[in-house]
């Protein structure tokens, strides 16, 4: 069974299969649109530091055939094979991605999905449409990486602005420009050479693998890399790489929706707010569900309880139950002295409750064995079995010498909640990131609080209003991060 994975999720491979030789296809149905599908082997500072790992239509393979361009097969659009144990450890992460080659924007869109299919049968998929996105000329459709010590796929779903040139240099390479015809003078009789080509470090792939054909801006793409002072041997291929090329299943495309005509009244009007059930189903994982940015939707199964902010339920099909959930007496202790109590209920039964809390903007984030901090007045539900324990954050300058907060970890979902739509900023050793703490929703465990620095800068002059004395400076290894809203509390 094809488990179904929606916008932002992550799984670990090895939890769809046992296989570590995938097939992944991509499906776009935008009609008048042609799209370019391309895969991105990053470093681990997602950068492309070899261009020998950007496979595309101009380079089908990379040197060692881990990573291989396909074509169109089985209903797919474009497809490729991919040799996990073969990949280089250098390579932390494949992208794929699709542009526009030529006019359009991603919202004309009508359907797609990227799908995993393991031993000739499929085991994820992710689906988007075009109501996801807006103007943007290109998508990062999904992400195969390394974390841990496995492999891991998350459906990314993200749009980008510009096309292939746009997303090439966005991650470190360089698209070279076309020469001047007169520039390239040629012998009489003899044909004029291309105006630039992709260089190639690395032997052409087999034949067995057909080359597909060149879009008209293939000369233009390419990443200068160093030229070693003595030519490196070529890696040897995967020697299991030529099995990828199995013929895959037909990909189950979804039947048109066949709606029959229907006056103009009130359910009409009101279709677009009606309840989303899609990706609920407690088998494949995904319980939980946003019907919209203010209200989330969780599926209740046996032996596996939420809890949720007392008073949160605004809604519920089925059979739940409600019931207080207390803290024990050193937890309410704790959470007493640190401000950091949670006033919980325990769900639990077998059907669909609704969570919101006064229109605040909510956001479903699945914890894979990290963990994170987000103050307690920021937390709406979770899943029961995860774990959260109350952590100190020092640093000269804050208010009794430091605050607490609350510092999640395990496997489960967490729905946090923000006035206003947050954003997330990268934490580096270099440079730093200030936050004003009162702006502060949530960051990586991993990110470390190192310092105040003073803001003398007063927003209002009226007596007795306190200004803004302090903010919180963070630092870490790349992929940290911290969550800030556009609000104060």
């Amino acid at each position: 069974m094809s488990r179904e994975l929606v916008k932002a999720s992550r799984v670990r491979i090895s939890e769809l299969t046992a296989s570590t030789e995938l097939y992944l296809g991509v499906h776009i149905a935008a009609p008048g649109l042609t799209f370019d599908i391309s895969c991105f082997g990053l470093d681990a500072e997602e950068r492309l530091s070899d261009d020998r790992y950007f496979v595309f239509f101009n380079q089908p393979a990379s040197p060692e055939q881990s990573i291989r361009l396909l074509g169109a097969q089985g209903g797919d659009s474009e497809s490729f094979a991919v040799a996990l144990p073969a990949v280089p450890e250098a390579v932390h992460k494949l992208a794929l991605t699709a542009t526009i080659d030529g006019d359009g924007q991603m919202s004309q869109v009508a359907s797609g999905y990227v799908r995993i299919v393991a031993g000739g049968t499929e085991v994820g998929r992710y689906s988007f449409t075009g109501a996801e996105f807006s103007t943007e000329r290109a998508v990062m459709l999904a992400d195969v990486y390394r974390r841990g010590g496995e492999w891991r796929f998350a459906a990314v779903g993200q749009g980008f602005d510009g096309g292939l040139r746009a997303l090439l240099e966005n991650f470190g390479g360089e698209a070279l420009e076309d020469e001047p015809a007169e520039a390239a003078p040629t012998s009489a009789g003899a044909p004029a050479a291309p105006a630039a080509s992709v260089p190639q470090q690395a032997p052409p792939p087999p034949a067995a693998v057909p080359a597909p054909q060149q879009s008209p801006d293939a000369t233009l793409l390419a990443v200068p890399v160093p030229v070693p002072a003595a030519p490196a041997a070529p890696p040897a291929p995967y020697p299991d790489a030529t099995l990828l090329a199995v013929p895959v299943p037909p990909a189950a495309m979804p039947p048109a929706p066949s709606l029959p005509p229907q006056p103009a009244g009130v359910r009409i009007s009101l279709t677009k707010y009606a309840e989303l059930t899609k990706y609920s189903d407690a088998a494949a994982g995904q319980d939980w569900v946003k019907q919209n940015d203010k209200l989330v939707r969780v599926s209740l199964t046996k032996g596996r309880d939420v809890l949720a902010l007392q008073g949160s339920m605004v809604a519920y099909q089925g059979k739940a139950d409600f019931a207080h959930e207390g803290s024990g007496m050193l937890r309410t202790l704790v959470g007493n002295l640190t401000g950091q109590q949670l006033k919980l209920m325990r769900i639990t039964g077998e059907g669909q409750v609704f969570l919101a809390d006064e229109a605040c903007d909510l956001h479903v984030v699945r914890l894979e064995g990290d963990s994170f901090c987000v103050g307690s007045d920021r937390v709406l539900a979770f899943e029961a079995g995860l774990e959260h324990e109350v952590r100190r954050i020092e640093g000269e300058g804050l208010p009794n010498g430091g605050f607490f907060t609350l510092q999640f970890s395990g496997h489960g979902t967490v729905v946090v909640k923000t006035n206003g739509t947050p954003v997330v900023l990268p934490v580096t050793p270099t440079p730093e990131t200030y936050v004003d703490v009162q702006a502060l929703v949530a960051w990586s465990r991993g990110s470390q609080v190192i310092t105040t620095a003073p803001v003398r800068i007063r927003r209002s002059a009226y007596a007795g209003h306190a200004a803004e004395s302090y903010s919180l400076q963070f630092r870490g290894a790349p992929g940290n991060f911290v969550v800030v809203q556009p609000f104060e509390v």
